[in-house]
This record gives C-alpha cells, structure tokens and sequence, in this order.
C-alpha cells in the first residue's frame, strides 16, 4: 500500500490531487510506474473519479499513460455515466472483477 500526505497531514492538494509535499526520487516514480503498469483493473469510488478523470486526461506527466489506460470500475448509486476512458460504472458491491484476470487491481478511495 502507498499514501502520499504532505508533513501538516493532507492527504490531497488545494485541487484534489495528490501531494507528498516533496519531489518523488526518480527510483520510487520508475517503482510505482512498474506497480501501476501491471494493473490490471483499477476500482474507485465516485468523489475519486471525478478528481481524477479530468486532471489525467490532461496530465502529461509519466502516470498519465497507465491511468488512462488501465480499466476502470467506479462504484456508485449517484454517478450516471463515465466518461473517462477505459471506464465503466457499477452500483454493485458484487461487481465481477475476476474477468480481469489476476494481474493486480488498485484501489483507490477516501474517508467519509
């Protein structure tokens, strides 16, 4: 597992992105971009998706190409549709991630 907080305990920046409040050492970024790379679903839950989507379609950093690429499954009752690509929308807690294969799945989710 990995989380980023920057030291005074945020967890996401001033526009919803991640911060680590340091530059990532190149050996961790090509670590994580390996990790990230083999994934074979990526589950999220619909506040994540809607600060994600639009800041990775745009991004150009090295993470952009995996995160638009990998597919997504988003979990909720509220959102109708997704357009980020790669993504579908379930209001299943039973969703069947197991057609994916067995290559890695990421979650990523908040508090509350």
């Amino acid at each position: 597992m990995i989380m980023t907080m920057s030291i005074d305990g945020y967890v996401v920046g001033p526009v919803g992105m991640s911060t680590g409040g340091f530059p990532e050492p190149a050996e961790l970024k090509r670590w994580k971009l390996d990790r990230i790379s083999r994934a074979g679903t990526h589950i999220m839950g619909r506040v994540s998706y809607e600060e994600m989507g639009p800041y990775w379609q745009k991004s150009e950093d090295a993470y952009a190409g995996p995160m638009n690429d990998i597919p997504k499954v988003v979990f909720s009752k509220t959102l109708k549709e997704a357009t980020w690509p790669e993504s579908t929308t379930s209001r299943r807690r039973n969703h069947c991630l197991g057609r994916r294969g067995v290559r890695p799945v990421i979650v990523k989710g908040r508090a509350g």
